[in-house]
Parts: structure tokens; C-alpha cells; sequence
């Protein structure tokens, strides 16, 4: 892990720097080491009010970015700047993405085609059954669910595609560490294990009423479309739509029972402009998506050669740079730039920082 990234981290503690903020750092200083040592003065001429560039001054007092690398290692979570390679290319497109992401598990390729699933906390009988159903079949095609880990349908998209062997993701408005609601701490180290559990959040936050409205941004921003299962009028997955159409991508909603208050959201997005959604079939026809599992089958079932074999043997989850893999291989530099590149293609290995490899699980 970079000492730029230590920086970011520092920065992620510090209230009032938010993702406008830090974007306006980057542009005065060019480096986030330079910002924070930069004076009161020279902190409010790049664009801060005096409250966030007192933040800042005060801050240096009590966080210390190398401390933060070494917490973020010690927690077994990686994390990604929103300039990291392996930052997700459809999140980095929205007009606020987090400028940084705290993972654990694992970020991939396949994780580009995401759809996601969302809907009320009091989930009904029919609206379980629709949301496995949904999951089940989405991730049959080789697309990645994401949801929010709340109670009730997100809970429900998020088990069901593990259920079918699939891939889902999981954004909290929280740490990392800091799994709500408490009940689903298994599930979360199911998702970490076969996706990722996500957050914009630093290490150690608590759930907190405002950290979920900009949670479900990220929401939308990860997915080609998001899907609501069941929401009434003022159900926060609505907020999730409202986010979704400002990034530019569609709306899903499911019709329910019009006497149900769990569907008078829904319906009213139908209504609105959402496309009706009955199946699977319905999300992948309108995203033309009928051809993302051979794609992905393609990819996957690309044949690794020895020299890739040995490559992919010395990589694991922490970023391990090119020279060392060439020092464990006693490959050539030449043949390991080669394999390396072919595994990422494969899905097998991604890029980190300082011509670094990480291996994907």
C-alpha cells in the first residue's frame, strides 16, 4: 500500500471533506500529501469555507496517515482511490464518486455487468419469492448482484444469488467492519468471500441515518440498472431510482398489489417511466444483456499455460510487484509482463499500485 494512499485515508476522517472537496484539493495541489500539510490559507484559497479548512488543521494533530495504512492492513480490508485501475469503471463515471472505496473480498471484471436489487425493509411473502427469483436468475447469466445488506429484500437478492452460485455485492453505510444490521454479519462474510463488501466510509463508522441516502449512489453507480422489488411511497429505494436516473441508467420496478402499501412505490415508478418487470428476461432484454454469460464463459474458459500457472501461483490477495514475482518465478521480466497481462484478461489477476499484481479469487 502507497503512502499517496495513506493520505486518502487520513483525508476520509476528517468531517466536511467530502467527495467535491477532495476533488478540489487534488486540483490546487496535485498531491493529497501536499494538501495535508497545506496552511489555512492556502487550504480555503483551493476552495474549502473556513469550518472544513480548520477540519483539516485540526486534524493533523490526532491522524496520522501512516497509522491509517497500517489499521486498513491490520483489518484485512484493502482500499481503492477512485484513480486505481481497479476501481470500478462504471462508479468512477457518476458526478460524485467516493473517492475512496473500502473493500473486503474482492472487486473483479465480471463485476462490470451489475444489476441492482433493492425494496422495502418489510418484505412480503411475494416480494421474497420475486427478489430470490430475480437474483437467481440474473446471476444464472453471469451478472453480479448489488444491494445495500439491509433487512428485507436486500437481504434476500444478496443470499439468493450466493444461493445460486453467483456474484453479488454488498454497500454499506458504514465500516467495513461495522456490519448493520448485526444479523447479517454471516451473511456479510459470505459476500466477502464470493463478491465484496463495500463502503465509502473509513474504518470503525457507525451506521448513521445520513450515511444511507448517499450509500444507495453507490448503489446505482456500481449497476447498468437498478430494480425495485417492493417499496412504498417513501421507501429509501426510492431514493435509489432518484440516483439511478441522474447517472444515466434504467429503472426496473416491479408491480405489486395495489392494495399493499409495499407496492405504492413500485407501481408509481411504473407509472412514472419504469420498465415493468416480470423476469430476468424482461432486465436483459432491455440492457441487451442475452449475451453477457458467453462472454464471461468465454473469458473464463481461456486455457492458462505453464508460464501463466507459475505466474498466478505467487500472487495472492496483497499487491505483490512485478520485479518480485520475476524474483519467485525465475521467469524472464518479458514472459511475466506477458502472463500477467493475460490473467488479468482471464480475470484471474488485477493491477494495483506501483506496477503491482493482485491475484482475484
Amino acid at each position: 500500500m502507497s503512502a499517496a494512499l495513506g493520505y486518502a485515508l487520513a483525508f476520509a476522517r476528517v468531517k466536511g471533506i467530502g467527495p467535491a472537496r477532495l476533488r478540489a484539493l487534488r486540483q490546487r495541489f496535485g498531491e493529497l500529501r501536499l494538501a495535508w500539510g497545506a496552511s489555512e490559507y492556502d487550504l480555503l484559497a483551493a476552495g474549502l469555507d473556513s469550518r472544513s479548512a480548520a477540519a483539516v488543521t485540526a486534524a493533523r494533530a490526532s491522524i496520522d496517515p501512516d497509522a491509517e495504512l497500517e489499521a486498513l492492513h491490520r483489518s484485512g480490508a484493502s482500499a481503492l482511490a477512485v484513480d486505481d485501475p481497479a476501481y470500478p469503471a462504471l462508479l468512477r463515471e457518476i458526478p460524485d464518486p467516493p473517492p475512496l472505496l473500502f473493500v473486503r473480498g474482492a472487486l473483479t471484471e465480471a463485476d462490470r455487468w451489475a444489476i441492482g436489487i433493492v425494496g422495502t425493509r418489510n418484505v412480503s411473502a411475494y416480494g421474497r419469492e420475486v427478489a430470490e427469483g430475480l437474483s437467481r436468475d440474473l446471476v444464472a447469466n453471469r451478472l453480479t448482484i448489488a444491494s445495500g445488506l439491509a433487512r428485507g429484500v436486500d437481504g434476500v437478492a444478496h443470499s439468493a444469488a450466493l444461493k445460486a452460485g453467483g456474484r453479488t455485492v454488498a454497500v454499506l453505510g458504514s465500516g467495513v467492519d461495522v456490519i448493520y444490521p448485526p444479523e447479517h454479519r454471516r451473511l456479510a462474510e459470505q459476500i466477502a468471500e464470493n463478491g465484496a463488501v463495500i463502503s465509502e466510509y473509513p474504518l470503525g463508522t457507525q451506521p448513521d441515518a445520513v450515511n444511507f441516502p448517499p450509500r444507495n449512489r453507490i448503489i446505482s453507480g456500481l449497476s447498468l440498472g437498478v430494480v425495485v422489488v417492493e417499496a412504498d411511497d417513501k421507501s429509501g429505494a426510492l431514493i435509489t431510482t432518484t440516483y439511478a436516473a441522474e447517472q444515466g441508467r434504467e429503472v426496473f420496478a416491479v408491480p405489486g398489489n395495489i392494495f399493499s402499501r409495499t407496492s405504492r412505490g413500485t407501481n408509481r415508478l411504473i407509472q412514472t417511466g419504469a420498465k415493468l418487470v416480470t423476469s430476468a428476461a424482461d432486465i436483459l432484454d432491455e440492457l441487451n444483456l442475452e449475451r453477457v454469460a458467453q462472454q464471461v464463459e468465454a473469458q473464463l474458459a481461456l486455457p492458462i499455460d505453464d508460464t501463466e500457472r507459475l505466474v498466478l501461483d505467487v500472487l495472492g490477495p496483497e499487491p505483490l510487484a512485478i520485479d518480485d514475482v520475476v524474483r519467485r518465478t525465475n521467469l524472464p521480466t518479458a514472459s511475466v509482463a506477458g502472463a500477467l497481462a493475460m490473467l488479468e484478461l482471464k480475470g484471474l489477476a488485477r493491477p494495483a499500485e506501483n506496477a503491482a499484481y493482485i491475484r482475484v479469487n
